[in-house]
């Protein structure tokens, strides 16, 4: 494996696998490597000549300087990750490399963006589009793989993508979940021993309700209802949403459908957790 840090020595790289007519499949990430990401890698792999994994903590993802300076960091150890999933690149530039002095143009996600993670979060879809956008420029890749679990960037990448005419053919991978159903995050190694035990209650929420759809419920409010009332009732989570969307442009629906999105998100402490979960047609269904 390869590790690339300057920006030039990528785009060469890139544009002689392009010339070659080799396909390029692209894992981005921000490092602190989990199984979801091994996951991606392992996809990737199946379908690509050269597979590439970037690394960049995105300063402009993060809402305050401590949250930025907190993320965990370690390029041996995720190289080790990278090198045993069998990826060619790794490519981990600097903030600098990335963001040169004068830097200041940037993607803007429109409405879409504004929604739910975009409310919570200000900013942080203009940073992942501007970041994903040079990526996919810098890597030349047919391909990207993406985590389910982040749905709703995942939907604002494939409209970036779709928008700009982009060559690049965005793929989801399903979220990768601990044994008692919590989504692998980075995150997850901040939570303290009792806040881990309570936090497989946001996915353990959209399970009831998808078990309500299921049983022939097509009432949205009636599923928002049964996810409030189910997190209303788990220890230490402070909702910040709950919803059913449309998966392509998150839009609150009154009405279920195969396909809608449950959504949720909550604060455990000082964690962040997010989760969703595609409803789909009951098996007796049409």
């Amino acid at each position: 494996m390869r590790v690339v840090r300057s920006v030039s020595e990528m785009k060469v790289a890139a544009m002689r696998w392009r010339a070659c007519g080799q396909r390029v499949g692209l894992v981005a990430s921000m490092g602190a490597l989990h199984a979801g990401h091994r996951s991606l890698m392992a996809h990737a792999r199946l379908d690509s000549d050269i597979t590439v994994v970037s690394l960049f903590v995105n300063p402009p993802q993060f809402g305050a300087d401590t949250e930025y300076s907190s993320y965990p960091r370690s390029l041996d150890t995720d190289s080790a990750v990278c090198r045993k999933a069998g990826a060619d690149i790794l490519f981990a530039p600097s903030v600098e490399e990335i963001y040169p002095p004068g830097f200041d143009t940037w993607v803007d996600p429109g409405e879409l963006g504004s929604r739910y993670e975009g409310a919570v979060r200000p900013g942080y879809f203009r940073a992942v589009g501007t970041i994903v956008l040079k990526l996919f420029e810098l890597t030349q890749p047919s391909f990207a793989m993406f985590g389910q679990k982040d749905a709703q960037q995942l939907a604002l990448i494939r409209r970036m993508v779709r928008d700009l005419d982009l060559p690049v053919d965005v793929k989801a991978v399903p979220t990768v979940r601990e044994p008692d159903g919590l989504a692998v995050s980075s995150r997850n190694h901040l939570l303290t021993p009792a806040q881990r035990q309570h936090a497989p209650a946001l996915y353990s929420s959209l399970q009831e309700a998808a078990a309500l759809y299921s049983q022939g419920e097509r009432r949205a409010q009636a599923l928002r209802d049964s996810i409030l009332s189910a997190l209303a009732d788990a220890p230490g989570l402070e909702v910040e949403y709950a919803d059913l969307v449309e998966p392509d442009g998150f839009r609150s629906l009154k009405e279920t459908f195969p396909g809608s999105l449950l959504i949720a998100a909550a604060r455990l402490g000082e964690v962040r957790l997010i989760d969703n979960l595609p409803l789909e047609a009951p098996a007796d269904g049409p």
